[in-house]
Formats: structure tokens, C-alpha cells, sequence
């Protein structure tokens, strides 16, 4: 036989029969989730636990000013990144490249990435599967101050690993 090969779907997670209502619809309140004090916002469209830890997806909006985490990876889940206006730097373990509206990264667990944007740009974040980021985007949106040690704590409890900056 010729022609593509195909992987096969994953094992069912749904065993019914007759399908069920389950959808669910999320609307902008109006406020986002998280502020910085640098105007980073984040609203949560679709945190892990609405959806069964399948994946977590977030709108990041930047502030005026340049921010962004430096590079780093994380060993249990992928970030994929979908920019929806302005331009988003993100290093893809090699280099600074410019995303800009359409342009979609896919990094997988271990990859080294960082991303920087500014000027309100903003862009959708999903992560797979779903881990708890809520309370590192807000910890860290509330600026607290941590000693180094429960800095290094907080991050491998976020499973975030930094890296050599290029």
C-alpha cells in the first residue's frame, strides 16, 4: 500500500454511546486574569482543570514596554505559541526569531525557548498537557519578592528550567 502513513487516534476517553452536552463556551469578562505592574495581562481561556489536564490556553497581552522570559524548558509539558497582533521575539533555541499575527511555534518538552514582545502585542499560549500555571502567572504578576532558594523552589514546582541566556 502507498501513500501516506497515518497514526492512529489515541485510546477513547469516552465510552457512551449516544454522545452527551458538554461544551462549553468562554466569553471575555472584560478584566484579565493576571496585571503586572509592567501591563502584562493574561486571561484564562481554558485552564488544566476545565479541561481534564488535557491543556491549558491562555491570551497574553504585553505591556508597552519589552518583557518576556528568558530562554528555559520544561521537562513535563509542550508550549505552542499563536501570535494574534503585533510582534512576538521568541527564541527557539537557536536564535531570536520574529512571530508575527498567524505565525504559530510549537516547542516539545525539553525544547528551549524564551519568548519577548511589547507594544500591547498579544498572543494565544497552550500548553499540553494542562499543568497548574495559574498560580505561577500569578505569583509572579504580583511581584513577589523571593529569596533565592524559593525562587529555585517556585520554578521547579512550575516546571520551569532556566538556561544559558545566548
Amino acid at each position: 500500500m502507498s501513500g501516506p502513513l497515518h497514526r492512529p487516534y489515541p485510546p477513547e476517553s469516552y465510552h457512551g454511546t449516544t454522545g452527551e452536552v458538554s461544551a462549553w463556551l468562554h466569553r471575555p469578562s472584560g478584566e484579565p486574569d493576571t496585571r503586572s505592574p509592567n501591563g502584562v495581562t493574561c486571561e484564562y481561556l481554558a485552564t488544566g482543570d476545565q479541561t481534564q489536564g488535557r491543556f491549558g490556553l491562555y491570551r497574553w497581552t504585553f505591556g508597552p514596554g519589552e518583557s518576556g522570559p528568558d530562554p528555559h524548558f520544561h521537562k513535563t509539558i509542550s508550549e505552542q505559541f499563536y501570535v494574534l497582533s503585533g510582534s512576538v521575539r521568541i527564541f527557539d533555541g537557536r536564535e531570536w526569531v520574529e512571530a508575527r499575527p498567524g505565525d504559530f511555534v510549537y516547542v516539545p518538552e525539553g525544547g528551549v525557548h524564551g519568548f519577548r514582545g511589547a507594544d500591547h502585542a498579544q498572543m494565544l499560549l497552550l500548553f499540553a498537557p494542562g499543568g497548574p500555571r495559574e498560580d505561577y502567572f500569578e505569583t509572579l504578576a504580583r511581584g513577589e519578592t523571593m529569596s533565592p532558594e524559593e525562587r529555585a523552589e517556585f520554578m521547579v514546582r512550575h516546571d520551569t528550567w532556566w538556561v544559558d541566556s545566548p
